[in-house]
């Protein structure tokens, strides 16, 4: 269905908008039973790449900074002893999976231009969509490790800035396992600021320094099949899991296709795979 004229005045107001029931819950299995096939399949190799908000320990990493054009996986902080070898399975460590998966693997390809996001898009008053980057994201249980508070825009910058961000919950998402937070109306207070290449890695660019008003954060706990709008403006987190019990999603981004996309952010893609929409 599309978005009503009170929803659409919602997600601008607030930042973010909750549609329940958005995917159907066999599509949602399909799409969960995918990710363990290709995590299944991964095989790490010499190459293990960990994922922290925290440390930024991914920021000189190339394995995550050449994989705007590729499928590639990322492990939880806490998945490893001190030698280095993993506590558990693969499957039960894997922190996501990025960042073309919309592109690249066909089940994932095919969720993402279906012709409901299609019109969703179109509702948000996108112009001329491209379809930036996708992650499958596990929250695994007991060790999913914390997203802290930040913008999509500090790190898929676009000028002007015209981005969303599709969340779609794979499994319920509660406070219990990890659920998004987010500041209603934050994406108001403008930019805090920019991850940006440079000639040894990445670092910030500061606009305002001053502190995320984290007092006003609110859960957004949401059941399996639900999707999650936000801005890329909008100031939103999630905590750690230490749950027995995961919290599979799915995140697509799209930008105005019309908008720069600087050079100097960190995701890029080779000149043979352009951004593409939904045709």
């Amino acid at each position: 269905m599309p978005i009503t004229s009170t929803e659409l005045e919602q997600y601008q107001r607030d930042g973010f908008l909750v549609l329940e029931g958005f995917v159907a819950a066999n599509t949602c299995e399909l799409l969960r039973a995918r990710a363990a096939e290709l995590v299944t399949e991964f095989d790490p190799g010499g190459t293990i790449s960990v994922f922290s908000t925290t440390a930024q320990n991914h920021v000189r990493d190339n394995y995550f900074l050449e994989s705007g054009d590729k499928i590639r996986f990322f492990f939880e902080e806490d998945a490893f002893f001190e030698d280095g070898t993993l506590k558990q399975s693969k499957e039960r460590s894997i922190n996501k999976i990025g960042h073309a998966l919309h592109e690249l693997d066909p089940v994932f390809s095919e969720f993402s231009k279906t012709p409901e996001i299609k019109a969703l898009v179109a509702d948000l008053s996108i112009e001329s969509p491209l379809l930036l980057q996708s992650m499958y994201i596990f929250k695994q249980p007991k060790i999913g490790g914390e997203v802290t508070c930040h913008q999509d825009s500090t790190f898929l910058y676009t000028e002007p800035q015209d981005i969303a961000g599709l969340w779609f919950a794979l499994e319920d998402a509660t406070i219990e396992n990890g659920c998004l937070w987010a500041i209603p109306d934050g994406h108001k207070l403008g930019l805090k600021s920019r991850w940006v290449r440079t000639a040894t890695g990445m670092e910030f660019e500061i606009f305002d320094s001053s502190p995320w008003r984290e007092d006003r954060l609110v859960p957004l706990e949401v059941s399996q099949g639900s999707l999650i709008i936000l801005d890329g403006l909008l100031p939103h987190k999630s905590l750690a899991n230490r749950s027995s019990k995961s919290r599979h999603a799915y995140s697509l981004h799209v930008i105005n296709g019309n908008s720069r996309y600087p050079e100097n952010n960190w995701l890029q893609r080779s000149v043979e795979m352009p951004l593409r929409g939904f045709d």
